[in-house]
């Protein structure tokens, strides 16, 4: 017997679910067709047994950890593809659910001769490096170092940490986060709120643009706000890019990575400069210092070129189809690693299974709801993005070779691991702050007598590190919401305090299983969100845009 949950919640009539009214009714102007049409969103029900059924399968070890372009992937793909077409969505390639994301493999040699200023490193222990180019041998002999501060270049913050310094030939030593984390409560840059100028893959990208040889960052807990282990489990290993065109790969660094702090310490020391006070230095004032240190770094590396695919499901619109909705999930995960003693896989159960089950729930309820005639007027699409965990490379190329016109996709919401610590009083949005859209978010929140808030480390960046960051970077408003801090009840924070316990250390670990104890009645909560959110706005004519003083705003100003 399936247990389903309704989401009565999401109703005006949600006192009939606990007892009590409303904050307040959507704030969003109604007429009788849409009062008909919210009344059938109503009705929707949300199957947890199917759910849970897939993430269990997602996460399964069956399906290797679904890495891009093995045996996972290929299970991955047959598997949405069929759920989608028993839904009956359709195939927005050309009839297809695959679009093709041409990528390259990057495998650097698990044997490397690394040393910085005369200290020899160990790989994954204290270093780990990659390149992305097709250079079947990396050698790099008496590179010069040259710490760079944040390796930010923002004129609109007056902050330069390459300004006279050329990075020809030399290889860049870089602080993870930005200046913002160590000052919060300074005027510049954006606080304890990463700035993208915090992430590493600007960094990695401004180092290409100054010329440099190569970049390593310094791996520090706090602000990069995940342990080495994260590093060392993401970055080795063979390594998924986009194909670059001839100018991006000329152009793009040699050798890229990280190193531990303590690493970085002793170079600092053998460099003679102390550490701890440039990373004051340099959170105060753009700062470029000559490390009068040199690298040499050998490694073998090898390049294999293939296609992954995002999987892109379409629910045809009535009255304003050409107009879409997006939902995005990526549905990989980091894959299995052999080197490893034990478990050798990692499932990705909550990174990101749950996610990929949460929008193929998500559109088996259009899907009805249209069967019955209670269609969108707009059209929504469903699109499990590849490569995520490489860089956001599926969401990116869909961005840049859209399927449906920019200039006609109204919003994008971004599932990426859903709460499986139960049911929560506040509702989180990741990145407050950045665009109408969130409003729709928390017209939905208030029929569950939800208080919407940000996250609660917004060090983090979070707002960059998942895919909905490719659709905001050409202006579409784009959220990534979910869970929240307050747990319903005594019992629900019981519950959460010995899961986190459970979880703890499993975010890109083999450790990331799918657990039959997840109290999923939380994650069903912010499905009810998402759906009537994008049930409201598929079903008008308004299209939101970005806030003043987000760096979008200029690309799709709100009104």
């Amino acid at each position: 017997m399936k247990h389903l949950f309704p989401l009565c919640a999401m109703a005006l009539m949600v006192s009939a679910c606990n007892g009590d009214k409303p904050a307040h009714a959507p704030q969003i102007e109604q007429t009788q067709q849409t009062t008909e049409a919210n009344q059938a969103a109503i009705n929707v029900t949300f199957d947890e047994a199917r759910f849970r059924t897939d993430i269990k399968t997602l996460s399964s070890d069956e399906f290797e950890g679904r890495a891009p372009n093995t045996q996972g992937e290929k299970l991955t793909l047959d598997y949405l593809t069929k759920q989608f077409t028993e839904m009956g969505l359709v195939g927005a390639n050309q009839g297809s659910f695959l679009q093709a994301v041409p990528m390259v493999t990057y495998t650097p040699s698990e044997q490397q001769s690394i040393t910085l200023a005369n200290l020899p490193l160990q790989y994954r222990q204290d270093i780990v490096l990659s390149s992305r180019h097709a250079n079947e041998q990396i050698s790099i002999e008496n590179a010069p170092l040259v710490f760079v501060g944040y390796g930010i270049n923002a004129p609109e913050y007056q902050w330069n940490d390459y300004n006279d310094v050329d990075m020809k030939g030399k290889i860049a030593v870089i602080l993870v986060n930005d200046p913002g984390f160590a000052h919060p409560e300074g005027t510049k840059f954006n606080g304890l709120a990463m700035t993208y100028y915090g992430r590493w893959s600007y960094k990695f990208e401004e180092a290409s643009r100054q010329g440099a040889l190569g970049a390593i960052i310094i791996h520090d807990t706090k602000p990069a706000s995940y342990p080495w282990s994260v590093v060392e489990n993401s970055w080795t290993g063979p390594q998924q890019d986009l194909v670059l065109n001839t100018d991006e790969a000329k152009n793009r660094i040699q050798v890229e990575g990280w190193m531990t702090l303590n690493a970085a310490t002793q170079l600092f020391t053998q460099a003679g400069f102390s550490l701890p006070t440039l990373m004051e230095r340099a959170a105060d004032q753009a700062v470029n210092v000559d490390l009068a240190q040199t690298a040499n770094i050998q490694f073998a590396n090898k390049a294999q070129y293939a296609d992954s695919y995002n999987v892109v499901a379409t629910l045809k619109g009535s009255t304003q189809a050409d107009e879409q909705l997006l939902f995005t999930a990526h549905w990989d995960h980091i894959g299995k690693d052999e080197t490893k003693q034990g478990d050798q896989i990692y499932n990705g159960a909550l990174d990101n299974a749950s996610g990929t089950a949460g929008i193929m729930e998500i559109a088996r309820q259009f899907a009805v709801q249209a069967k019955q005639g209670n269609g969108l007027k707009r059209s929504i699409t469903f699109i499990a993005t590849t490569g995520e965990e490489q860089g956001l490379l599926g969401s990116r190329y869909y961005a840049a070779n859209p399927i449906y016109p920019l200039d006609k996709t109204v919003a994008v919401f971004n599932l990426d691991s859903t709460n499986v610590y139960g049911k929560t009083k506040d509702y989180t949005i990741v990145g407050k702050g950045q665009s109408e859209l969130e409003n729709y978010l928390a017209d939905a929140a208030k029929l569950q007598n939800r208080e919407v808030k940000s996250e609660r480390n917004p060090a983090s960046g979070g707002f960059f590190r998942s895919d909905h960051f490719s659709f905001a970077k050409y202006g579409v408003p784009a959220v990534f919401a979910g869970g929240g801090n307050e747990p319903l009840d005594e019992a629900t924070s019981t519950y959460k305090t010995q899961m986190q316990a459970t979880m703890k250390g499993c975010y890109h670990n083999v450790c990331d299983h799918y657990h039959e104890s997840w109290d999923l009645s939380g994650a069903l909560q912010d499905l009810g969100v998402y759906y009537h959110a994008a049930h409201t706005l598929g079903n008008n004519q308004d299209w939101p845009g970005y806030f003043v003083g987000s760096e979008f705003n200029h690309l799709r100003p709100a009104k």
